[in-house]
Order: C-alpha cells, then structure tokens, then sequence
C-alpha cells in the first residue's frame, strides 16, 4: 500500500532484485533481457550493475565504496521517482551483502534474491568466449569455487534459477516472474 507524499502522490514502497551467481553464468546478459522485459512492459525501473561500484585498482573494498556509490546512485534515482531497482553483482545473494546493500539503499525495500546457476562446463565455455590470455584458466578455477560457496551459503529464500541450455529471454521472463513487477 503506498503513501501520500508530500507532492499529494502516492509514494510507494521500493522493490529490489538482486542477481548473483558465478563468472560466466549470464548476470549480465540477463539483467540486460530483464531491463528491455521491464521497459517493454512500461515497468519504470534502473538497472545497476554491482561491479562499477568499486572498480579500482588498488581495490577499495575496506572502504565500503560499492555500497556508499550504490547509496548515493539509489538516491539519485529515488529523486527522480524510480522505486524498482535490478541490482547484479556475483556475491549479492549472500545473507550479509543482501543486508549492506539494503542497507546502502537508506530504506525497507521489497528485496527478490535470484542466484542464476550452471554446470562449470557452461560456465568455462561462456568465460572462454570473452576471456583471452593467461587469465582464463585462473578465471575459471575462481567461477568454479564460488559457484560452490554460492550453493553452499545462499540463504533458502534466494530463488535459484538455472541457465544451461536456455534462451536468454526465458531465463529473464523467469526472473521478471519472480519479481512480480509485472501484476
């Protein structure tokens, strides 16, 4: 239920989905199928991915700079009168970022957590296609463990949703149901 503002419109409450999950799985390729679902659908929303907040070298994460830069992002676009925020970010469904995040917004938004999943072989495959060099083995030997970890220490409540062998667009249909920012 939402409540009157003071502009006399009815403010209502925030709704975040969060998209985690290992290198190579399609956070990005999804939230990107989820952001022209929701627009198509006139489904106001801002797409926010996780992994600019903080890109830096030397990496700032003791400093809490992804969760200050998503705060004052947040904010920016609740001036504007945005309340749907889709957020991706590896590590986002983890019970303690949830928080920080949630927290970083400065508000009691209607969280959805979605861990998008695959087999390491589709993983590998997908990482081999945009990874050159030396990294790549390095990089999937790190998908690999935190696919794992991921498994392992997402709360229950996070909604998992696999995307071997699927089209991009009925995984996010999939996520745009979970979400249910289409009722």
């Amino acid at each position: 239920m939402g409540v009157v503002g003071e502009s006399g419109g009815v403010d209502v409450c925030s709704q975040a989905l969060f998209l985690g999950g290992r290198s190579g799985v399609g956070k990005t390729t999804v939230a990107f199928e989820v952001h022209a679902q929701l627009s198509a659908a006139g489904v106001q929303h801002c797409l926010i991915e996780g992994d600019n907040l903080d890109q830096a070298y030397p990496a700032p994460w003791e400093h809490g700079l992804a969760e200050r830069n998503l705060g004052a992002m947040w904010a920016n676009y609740r001036a504007l009168g945005y309340r749907r925020m889709v957020y991706t970010n590896t590590a986002s469904v983890f019970e303690e970022v949830l928080g920080e995040l949630v927290a970083a917004m400065g508000e009691e938004p209607e969280v959805t957590a979605v861990l998008l999943t695959c087999a390491d072989s589709t993983a590998a495959e997908r990482l081999a296609g945009r990874e050159i060099g030396t990294a790549l083995d390095r990089h999937v030997e790190r998908s690999r463990i935190m696919a794992a970890k991921l498994d392992a220490e997402a709360p229950d409540r996070v909604h998992r949703v696999r995307t071997d062998g699927r089209r991009v667009s009925d995984i996010a249909a999939e996520v745009v149901g979970l979400s249910c920012w289409l009722r």
